[in-house]
């Protein structure tokens, strides 16, 4: 599956298949919160949260992968990122672009 953050396959012609996207919700670790709430002190990159958005934006890029196949897709154009808190300590990431099949 070719994934595209451009609105086009350069040199290929394609079909439209529709919108997909994949979503997760993941939750701070109580260990790794007090340990970023002591990096805070001194500053720095906050390596438990990098890796958990790390981890989150993989599992919703398979969930919009796994939807485009479910429709067909060769590829998916327009891929974006997204993030949002929806609570305390828990943050959503989401994935999604447009399905395409590419016409030979």
């Amino acid at each position: 599956m070719k994934l595209l953050s451009i609105e086009t396959i350069p040199g290929k012609n394609f079909e439209v298949l529709g919108l997909v996207k994949g979503t997760t919700v993941h939750s701070k670790n109580l260990g790794k919160d007090f340990m970023a709430g002591m990096k805070t002190l001194v500053g720095g990159e906050v390596k438990g949260y990098t890796e958990m958005l790390t981890e989150a934006r993989q599992i919703a890029t398979k969930r919009m992968v796994d939807e485009a196949e479910a429709l067909g897709a060769d590829a998916i154009i327009g891929v974006r990122f997204g993030s949002s808190s929806v609570m305390q300590g828990a943050a959503e990431v989401l994935a999604y672009g447009t399905a395409v099949k590419i016409i030979e």
